[in-house]
């Protein structure tokens, strides 16, 4: 039941937030990188855009060798390819990994490269595909194991061993481990909470936005972690060990054309995503700060170019639950600064047309808003730095510092742009 309430909780949250911005969109029709204009300034806001890029491009790396897991997990079920796979490495990995993350790297632009208007179909279609595919698998486990349960089934012990390795402190569904269950997983969402914008300004209206939300936020994700939770459950007892990615369970499946079949769902859903989510945002985000020289599509193309340079050093495999963290942490203080600019400074107010002229009301000091970036160090000092190279905070901080990040970030915002107002050169 704690876990239920948990994912409750979680889910409304991840849709109040994805509404806040998802708001702003909607009013002013305007991307992320054009909307933060309004509290970092004309040439500013070009700081938030590229660290939002660069946290796309990590990212896209990391949604692709998720994907290219997929293919190998299915591949390594042949003895010739396993042997192929445990003796020939290049760049940090096995030769075979490294050829199916160029592949399904390489599928993406393919995608791309034939305009959003084959993405967005691609979309629409990987969604549905992914839950067909859990349905299956919760449904085919459940009737293998002859068991029904979302954890009681695995031994106190090895949940213990698991949750560590993610990064999840105190006993499984004590309130600490449900906390920083729901930390890590409202921070996930840290990049999305910024450019959503980017998305919702094409919603015919609030009501709309809030209706889609809905169905594909709280009740989805609710939804999706009960079906996950009963799947794992079962594949532990099937199995015999804990199985927490789809394409591991598939990859155990007696029956090939089973197997190839999920295998294929789960990496052409996984790329769906990461065409979309990582994509879209970089794409926009480069386009911003170099609008001359690069366009939509080069955008785009950039942070694909830049996840497979990162490939040979895969950041996100040191530490799942540490990777999403830190690079979720380092854009808290953003998301704050621009909530406090739009909904407590401004009152959804905003001048759109004012936001695309160079010497406009959003110049401030030579297009460079200084409360806002003084927020923004002390707030990424807080959230990210500290935590992460050094141990002058508590070891749980690291945990929550997206959220330390939003409230340190958008105070001092506040309290300076209050501040401010009694100083017409740093009024706006």
């Amino acid at each position: 039941m704690n876990f239920v309430i948990a994912i409750g909780i979680g889910s409304l949250v991840i849709f109040f937030l994805m509404s806040l911005v998802g708001n702003a969109g909607v009013r002013t029709g305007v991307p992320f990188p054009v909307l933060a204009r309004a509290s970092f300034g004309t040439f500013g806001a070009n700081v938030p855009a590229l660290v939002r890029a660069v946290v796309a491009c990590f990212w896209y790396g990391a949604q692709t060798a998720a994907a290219s897991g997929a293919i190998v997990a299915l591949l390594i079920r042949n003895e010739s390819l396993l042997a192929f796979h445990q003796n020939s490495h290049l760049l940090g990995h096995s030769t075979l990994e490294l050829i199916c993350y160029v592949i399904v790297w390489a599928l993406q632009l393919l995608i791309i490269q034939r305009g959003m208007e084959t993405v967005r179909k691609f979309q629409d279609w990987a969604g549905p595909a992914v839950w067909i595919m859990m349905l299956i698998l919760a449904v085919y486990l459940v009737a293998k194991s002859g068991t029904f349960s979302f954890g009681s089934e695995i031994p106190r012990d090895v949940l213990i061993e698991k949750t560590k390795d993610a990064g999840v402190p105190g006993e499984p569904g004590s309130i600490a481990a449900l906390a920083a269950v729901a930390a890590t997983w409202l921070t996930y969402f840290a990049a999305l909470y910024l450019n959503f914008c980017d998305f919702s300004r094409y919603a015919t209206s609030e009501k709309a936005l809030r209706k889609g939300n809905l169905w594909g936020l709280p009740i989805n994700l609710l939804a999706f972690c009960l079906v996950a939770g009963v799947t794992t459950t079962a594949a532990f007892t099937v199995y015999g060990e804990v199985l927490l990615h789809p394409e591991m369970i598939s990859a155990k499946f007696d029956s090939w054309f089973l197997a190839l079949l999920a295998a294929l769902t789960f990496a052409v859903a996984t790329l769906g995503i990461n065409v979309v989510a990582n994509f879209v945002s970089p794409a926009f985000d480069f386009a911003n700060v170099f609008p001359r020289q690069i366009n939509f599509k080069r955008g785009g193309y950039i942070a694909a170019l830049i996840a497979l340079v990162l490939y040979p050093f895969a950041p996100w495999e040191t530490g799942a639950a540490h990777f999403v963290n830190f690079i979720g942490s380092t854009m808290g203080p953003i998301f704050g600064i621009m909530m406090v600019d739009y909904y407590l400074i401004r009152k959804s107010q905003l001048n759109v047309e004012a936001l695309y002229q160079e010497n406009g009301e959003f110049r401030f000091q030579n297009g460079w808003h200084g409360n806002a970036f003084i927020a923004f160090a002390v707030g990424a000092l807080f959230s990210s730095i500290l935590p992460t190279f050094t141990s002058i905070l508590p070891d749980w901080w690291g945990t929550y510092g997206w959220f330390f990040g939003v409230a340190i970030g958008g105070a001092i915002y506040f309290v300076l742009r209050m501040g401010a107002r009694r100083t017409p050169a740093f009024a706006s």
